[in-house]
């Protein structure tokens, strides 16, 4: 396959993924009766089997023991690990709640402001340098926010703990260098215990729905891992074969299909302040997006050479 061929699928692949990660709302609205916790548990403890599965038929299972033992004994990588897994179900959590507590437009302006969220992490704990568009593009994302938090008194708190929660799973993730699926599966088995005990809790007490439900709400509960991985597995074929430019346009493909599910299909308010708060945001994403351009690099570069700054 040559290299144009290669990107072609790449897109394709990253596209699909992130098609999926939007419309991945309505699985959990199947699943509205069910408690968030509920649902949190079953999705750790059922990806992990799924991932391992796959794992087993890609005959990838001896890199993720042999993954497993490299961990053990390299403590830094171990707490980095364990930390992402504490975070990315933190994050899962907040999203399935907002999603079956109708606040699907703030889960979307939420996964509008991660990218931007992630850049202002690197530039604090990894000292990456920003462009001059970027700096414009956090005042933009900011503004935004305060619409939202003076127009109705409350802070978009569930917007930014997916965007921060998300950024920080990102950030320790660069601190673990694994194969993707390998990485799932390390990173599902670390919670997996606790979610195990959880839903063990839950049939003792007898408030379980797993198994004690209908036949469709167990079916969905069970496949909730398989919602979980499928979308992750398309986006690392195609994060592989494409440029991180390119993956970082696509990733608006997501959230966009949430809001406009929240809006049209599930029938949330989206008022004038909400336009208005996802203006600012929008202006803030295209400027981002143009700051990652090579033309804006060079003039970047040549704007700094100008004010002496360093490069």
């Amino acid at each position: 396959m040559d290299k144009r061929t290669e990107q072609q699928a790449g897109v394709l692949y990253a596209a699909f993924s992130y098609i999926l990660w939007g419309v991945l709302p309505v699985y959990w609205k199947l699943l509205h009766h069910v408690n968030a916790d509920e649902i949190l548990a079953n999705r750790v403890f059922w990806s992990f089997f799924f991932i391992a599965a796959i794992l087993v038929l890609n005959k990838k299972w001896g890199l993720f023991t042999g993954t497993l033992r490299g961990l053990a004994q390299n403590k830094k990588q171990l707490a980095a690990l364990t930390v992402a897994s504490m975070l990315i179900s933190v994050n899962w959590f907040m999203y399935i709640w907002a999603v079956n507590t109708d606040q699907m437009i703030e889960a979307s302006l939420g996964y509008y402001i991660n990218p931007l969220v992630s850049v202002l992490l690197g530039m604090i704990f990894l000292k990456e340098r920003l462009s001059v568009l970027q700096y414009l593009s956090f005042a933009l994302a900011a503004i935004g926010v305060l619409v939202m938090t003076i127009s109705y008194g409350q802070f978009p708190w569930i917007a930014l703990s997916l965007a921060i929660s998300f950024g920080l799973y990102g950030l320790a993730k660069k601190l673990i260098k694994v194969d993707s699926a390998v990485g799932l599966a390390l990173e599902t088995l670390v919670v997996m215990p606790l979610a195990a005990i959880y839903i063990g809790y839950l049939m003792i007490q007898g408030t379980n729905s797993l198994f004690a439900s209908s036949l469709s709400t167990t079916l969905l509960l069970a496949g909730a891992g398989a919602a979980t991985a499928v979308p992750l597995l398309f986006f690392a074929k195609g994060a592989q074969r494409i440029p991180l430019a390119t993956l970082g346009i696509l990733q608006y493909i997501a959230p966009t299909l949430t809001l406009i599910l929240g809006v049209f299909v599930y029938h949330e308010t989206f008022s004038t302040v909400h336009l208005l708060a996802f203006t600012f945001i929008w202006s803030a994403l295209i400027l981002y997006s143009l700051s990652r351009t090579k033309m804006a690099a060079a003039l970047s570069v040549k704007w700094k050479k100008e004010k002496g700054l360093p490069m």
